[in-house]
């Protein structure tokens, strides 16, 4: 029927996009050029509850890598809940993994099991012991920043694992930026939205698609940008203010910053933060790099009523 709605053929294009996707093969992707990362480099440690969400939220990580330099490396907390599956979920992460440029360890061979709230409160011995290889792990890397689920991410693994990170920090003399992550269940007050420029977020998909045997029954790195332009959308109101004018990105991920001292998370930012692809990510993520004594040496400034500020960027905390 003919119509003269000149949005049928923008939306029309994006089905056809999303049809022609399904004919691409990661067969023979060669891995984009790693940025040289020195061996004493600050680490970003990402607490991926399930094989693939390390790229899925892996906008910020990859940028951290690229720009800064940052040893990124991904937790893989579990490998699933299908045993028959873990062994090939395994190799799928390695590949992932290899192909972005992350660093990969797991807290057990198999990865953890029971990562769920109810297992938490059933089975205390076996969810302490899975702190504790938690907490091994953040005191073997030290890492500067870390991210994992927020507490309210709808899947059960991801609410599990927000409150094992959160545990195992209780455990472990260790300060350090923390960012939670979004991508079941959005979160109601996220304060940093980071745009992603197409480059990486082709990579981030390229990555995503080497989960073959995930994609193969649900192919969602397909619409990994469709999420992310959808960010942009809901990032605007609610990171850059209510009412406010949307900033010309077309792909996002939205996280949740604060910072992690003495055994609790204060704020760093006042207001929201939005950065684009061309801002400088240092005034926001300076490295904290650890002193001979095994301590932390930080020129962090101390804001008042309990607000800690970032690292050399008291300026930026105060923009919205």
């Amino acid at each position: 029927m003919a119509t003269n709605n000149p949005y049928q053929a923008l939306v029309e294009g994006f089905a056809r996009l999303l049809s022609e996707g399904e004919a691409l093969s990661p067969a023979g992707l060669i891995p984009p050029k790693r940025p040289p990362v020195a061996a004493d480099a600050p680490k970003a440690l990402i607490f991926a509850p399930h094989p693939d969400d390390e790229v899925i939220i892996g906008g910020l990580p990859l940028r951290l890598l690229r720009e800064l330099k940052l040893n990124v490396v991904n937790v893989a907390v579990t490998l699933g809940s299908r045993a028959d599956r873990q062994a090939e979920r395994w190799q799928e992460l390695k590949n992932c993994c290899e192909h972005i440029g992350f660093g990969l360890v797991a807290p057990r061979e198999k990865g953890l099991e029971g990562i769920n709230p109810i297992a938490r409160e059933q089975h205390p011995q076996q969810w302490s012991a899975a702190v504790e290889a938690i907490a091994d792990i953040l005191a073997a890397h030290r890492p500067s920043i870390i991210f994992f689920p927020h507490d309210d991410d709808w899947n059960k693994t991801h609410i599990g694992v927000h409150y094992l990170v959160r545990e195992a920090l209780g455990s472990v003399g260790l300060a350090c930026q923390v960012v939670e992550t979004e991508f079941w269940g959005a979160m109601d007050a996220p304060n940093l939205m980071v745009e992603s420029s197409a480059a990486d977020v082709a990579d981030l998909v390229a990555a995503l698609s080497l989960h073959v045997g995930e994609v193969a029954r649900n192919p969602y790195h397909l619409r990994l940008p469709a999420w992310m332009m959808d960010n942009v959308r809901r990032g605007a109101e609610l990171v850059g203010g209510q009412g406010g004018t949307a900033p010309r990105f077309a792909f996002a991920t939205l996280y949740r910053l604060r910072r992690w001292e003495n055994g609790q998370f204060y704020d760093v930012l006042k207001g929201g933060q939005v950065l684009s692809s061309q801002d400088d990510l240092s005034k926001l993520f300076q490295p904290q790099r650890e002193t001979n004594d095994g301590s932390y040496h930080s020129n962090q400034p101390r804001g008042g009523s309990g607000t800690h500020l970032p690292f050399n960027c008291g300026a930026v905390a105060d923009q919205t």
